[in-house]
């Protein structure tokens, strides 16, 4: 979940570095749910709070807030996110924005 979130904070980066984090946020989504392609708006993120995390064998749910500006505004995504284990690596499947 970390590092989704730092992925997300510095995708928006025109450059070598901002398509590799998002090949990476690519990677790190399960093939059934995975967008055809990422679009990022540029949001200044500035926080990550995992709220609860829970594994049981090869699933993992993730209750976190994400804290970013828009337009000078301070928001907030509140999502609780499923993700599975394949192969050693964990999947985002999908969340629940609350």
């Amino acid at each position: 979940m970390r590092s989704r979130y730092s992925a997300y904070a510095l995708a928006t980066r025109n450059d070598d570095l901002g398509h590799g984090l998002l090949h990476y946020l690519h990677s790190t989504w399960h093939i059934s749910t995975a967008p055809g392609e990422i679009e990022l708006r540029p949001l200044g993120w500035s926080g990550l709070e995992v709220l609860h995390a829970q594994e049981g064998g090869d699933a993992a749910v993730v209750e976190f807030k994400a804290f970013y500006k828009v337009g000078g505004k301070a928001e907030v995504l509140h999502e609780t996110s499923r993700f599975v284990r394949i192969d050693g690596a964990w999947k985002y499947i999908d969340g629940d924005i609350r």
